[in-house]
């Protein structure tokens, strides 16, 4: 595929290199990140060939100027999509165009005039986190002194105890979690391959070697798989659809004695519910940021949620209850566009 200089050069020249060895490769995102930035690119794609009627052998750098991602956003928006969905669809453009520019100096003037457009702002949407009572009342479910009641208990308390993320869930093995001693913990393997030793109470601990003990046997393979399923004869790690439902059956057994039960509740609402709980009881949000495994302490303040009494405190001193936190082929269409890494 074959451009001109600087902004003559075609669009989508460079995407094949961005999703498939910059991405993955050299920054080190994670297949779900490099997914959605080939589906944004794919869209966009779509985009110019329906909307402006430009072949990906026509569109250029310097066509993909603000008035055609405007345009782009219009058309999201008018297909009732999300200003999430449409601001990650940009960042998404804009994370390419940057890319870009790093190759070729002289497409920098396109990347600023992208970088430029603001995002969208909506309404936020309330996320549900579950209460005290909501999960003593889930946790009273399982019958402990049943492999299965101990193993579904065990997975549902250090869900919300440790707060990890269910893949890094099921990515434990025995030997990941240390129980005994005065500083039980989990080792654990996050996004992008980071590791990170995150404490669990001396409870949770029980729970997990109760466990153990009844499904791996004694001694328990330290490689074995924290939480499995046996299909066949054949141990294998436990699906995260399994966990899903898990974790919604014990929650409508328990809806029964505690109304306030969301209706629907999966395995990162205890991850969210753990994190608002550790803010309102007033432990540092680089903290929490630094126990959830977060990159960034930005991702971390969409858990940062005032409690009524963190409110009626800061109220109390005139001083503003957010002060204290500021809670991102030339004829052949289709086949141009796999030779981009897109679709």
């Amino acid at each position: 595929m074959v451009g001109g200089d600087g902004a003559e050069k075609l669009f989508f020249s460079m995407t094949y290199d961005f999703l498939e060895a910059y991405l993955p490769r050299q920054v080190g995102r994670s297949p779900e990140t490099v997914r959605s930035y080939r589906d944004a690119l794919t869209v966009f794609r779509r985009y110019v060939n329906d909307r402006l009627g430009k072949r990906i052998s026509q569109f250029t750098f310097a066509d993909c100027d603000r008035d055609c991602v405007l345009g782009f956003v219009e058309r999201m928006r008018e297909e009732g999509l999300s200003c999430g969905t449409c601001n990650q669809r940009v960042a998404a453009i804009r994370c390419y165009l940057w890319y870009a520019a790093d190759v070729d100096v002289a497409l920098t003037s396109v990347a600023l005039s992208v970088a430029r457009i603001p995002p969208l702002k909506g309404p936020q949407r309330v996320r549900e986190t579950l209460s005290e009572n909501a999960l003593k009342a889930i946790f009273s479910m399982p019958d402990p002194t049943r492999k299965k009641g101990a193993r579904d208990l065990a997975i549902m308390v250090l869900l919300y105890d440790s707060g990890i993320r269910l893949s890094e869930l099921l990515g434990l093995s025995v030997g990941d979690a240390t129980l005994e001693g005065g500083n039980p913990h989990v080792f654990v393997t996050g996004k992008g391959d980071k590791e990170r030793v995150v404490p669990i109470c001396n409870r949770t601990a029980g729970h997990i070697a109760r466990h153990v003990a009844m499904s791996h046997g004694q001694p328990p393979s330290k490689d074995a798989p924290l939480f499995f399923t046996r299909i066949k004869g054949e141990v294998r790690r436990m699906s995260p659809s399994n966990v899903e439902r898990i974790v919604q059956k014990y929650a409508d057994a328990a809806r029964e004695t505690c109304p306030d039960i969301p209706s629907h509740v999966y395995p990162h609402m205890y991850r969210r519910s753990r994190a608002t709980d550790l803010y309102q009881q007033g432990v540092e949000l680089a903290l929490v940021s630094r126990i959830l495994g977060h990159a960034s302490l930005e991702t971390t303040k969409v858990y940062a949620k005032p409690s009524m009494e963190m409110m009626r405190e800061a109220m109390s001193h005139g001083v503003d209850a957010d002060a204290a936190e500021t809670p991102i082929w030339e004829n052949d269409e289709e086949l141009m566009a796999r030779l981009c890494g897109i679709r």
